[in-house]
């Protein structure tokens, strides 16, 4: 293959990812935040940055749907937007629902992480058992193996960023404002974002044999 041709695959491949709704909320997630940590919550470019962001971000997350207290979050959010850019009049409970939202990630971002612990703990059994089986062979060569393998680093990335999701529903609702400070958070969302957008990413298409 050719250095054109790899460099096409790889366009095609940036196209996918970007004509992704959800890729280009991450990407934008990713902005919101680092402008955060750069803003340390102090007025100026980068807090600008983050409020316009945040506002930019609703049309990309008006339709998805994961589970129960997600979909709950995201549908309050809704109305947070439409508060915000006045659509909707009354403030007090647009803050009010913006929390309830956020309490609502939270409680998402928790359930997540409990999920995730259980599958890469069924997954690890899983291994150690098919590692018994494959005593006397190489078990990277198994298909199954690396199949459940790949699963596994899978989980653990998106157990690390439920996590941190976690710690960035704390800072916004400010549960702990003298530890989790606008920086902290900014900063959390920030790598939380970049790891959504990796998540994101399509698989690369596979060689074709000689």
């Amino acid at each position: 293959m050719s250095s054109l041709d790899v460099a096409r695959a790889e366009l095609a491949l940036a196209v996918l990812y970007l004509n992704k709704a959800e890729a280009r909320d991450k990407i934008c997630r990713a902005i919101q935040y680092g402008s955060k940590f750069l803003s340390k919550g102090e007025p100026g470019t980068a807090q600008s940055v983050d409020k316009s962001t945040s506002l930019a971000r609703k049309v990309f997350r008006l339709f998805k749907s994961k589970n129960a207290l997600l979909s709950t979050f995201l549908f309050l959010d809704q109305i947070v937007w439409l508060g915000r850019t006045g659509i909707y009049k009354n403030k007090e409970r647009t803050e009010l629902i913006g929390r309830i939202s956020l309490f609502c990630w939270l409680g998402s971002s928790i359930c997540t992480t409990l999920v995730e612990i259980g599958e890469i703990g069924r997954l690890s059994a899983s291994m150690k058992k098919l590692e018994k089986e494959l005593k006397n062979t190489d078990k990277n060569k198994n298909e199954q193996y690396r199949g459940k393998l790949k699963k596994s680093n899978e989980r653990s990335l998106a157990l690390v960023k439920a996590g941190m999701d976690i710690v960035v529903a704390v800072g916004l609702l400010q549960l702990a404002p003298k530890k989790v400070t606008p920086r902290v958070t900014g900063a959390f969302g920030f790598v939380s974002s970049l790891i959504s957008c990796y998540q994101l990413l399509p698989s690369p298409p596979k060689a074709k044999a000689p």
